[in-house]
């Protein structure tokens, strides 16, 4: 790297802390269940196994870890967000998953991950908001164990879009990649993988993989809506739109919504990568 990771600014978290946004990250981790289960599958995750979820939001991939691990496994997940970690681990003892445990952690502070090493290190829609994207990634490699896997998942959010164009889904999503911008995060960070994988020392990912989901707009926009609100309080405070702009462009979705509601709208892409630790 020309320049290292820790010079450049630190992140803002750009979706915020609400109930509403958590809600929002539930809905959104059980759409990508079924592409993170299977790679889970892929990579052979089983009894006895040893996890860390890095920014392990509301524990939905926690869960599907620990049905794999049983209860001779273990499964850690971290998050900067204590209050929604918390909120996690609740709903996994509540569910019989003793096997599991959360703590508190910045994953952009140097020093060790706690817990390591692991048989598995997973991230999903991580590193798109850190702007030390490669030395995270390069603490998470150091806490793989000999023999175990790294895998992420990120987005490339360059995807979304609807069959045809319509230009309030264009707006929408200028705000959108504005507002993600202005607090670091980088909107293709999925695509960049292999690169990230490089700069962090991995070297070349064993395997990629790429997911997409279409549904119909009129369903659909519920999810273009939901980030937009979510993005919104850092779009005003930079300047990216004004508070007459974005409820015209709100109304101008849901209008398109009702009109075309039978148009193909494209998800971001989910992108994963993985790479398997040598034995010592």
């Amino acid at each position: 790297m020309s320049t290292t990771e820790t010079e450049q600014p630190q992140a803002t978290y750009a979706l915020g802390h609400t109930p509403e946004e958590y809600e929002r990250l539930r809905m959104q981790a059980r759409a990508w269940e079924a592409p993170t289960s299977r790679l889970l599958d892929q990579l052979g995750l089983g009894p006895g196994d040893s996890c860390l979820d890095a920014g392990c939001g509301p524990g939905e991939t926690m869960r599907a870890m620990a049905e794999r691990v049983g209860p001779t496994g273990r499964v850690l997940g971290i998050d900067a967000d204590a209050s929604l970690g918390a909120q996690a681990l609740a709903m996994l003892r509540d569910t019989g998953h003793r096997q599991c445990t959360f703590s508190a952690h910045d994953l952009t502070a140097t020093g060790p991950i706690p817990g390591a090493p692991f048989d598995l290190v997973y991230a999903r829609l991580l590193l798109f908001h850190l702007p030390q994207r490669a030395d995270v990634l390069a603490r998470l490699w150091a806490a793989v164990a000999p023999g175990g896997h790294l895998l992420v998942q990120d987005y490339d959010l360059r995807s979304i879009s609807t069959l045809p164009d319509l230009d309030s889904v264009a707006e929408l999503g200028r705000v959108v990649f504005g507002a993600f911008g202005a607090a670091g995060a980088d909107v293709s960070a999925g695509t960049r993988l292999p690169q990230l994988f490089a700069q962090a020392g991995i070297g070349t990912p064993d395997g990629t993989d790429v997911t997409g989901r279409v549904e119909p707009l009129g369903t659909g926009c519920t999810v273009l809506e939901r980030v937009f609100h979510s993005v919104l309080p850092g779009a005003l405070a930079h300047g990216i739109t004004t508070e007459a702009a974005s409820a015209a462009t709100l109304a101008a979705v849901g209008r398109d919504a009702s009109r075309f509601a039978d148009y193909p709208m494209l998800w971001p892409l989910l992108i994963g990568a993985w790479k398997q630790k040598e034995q010592s």
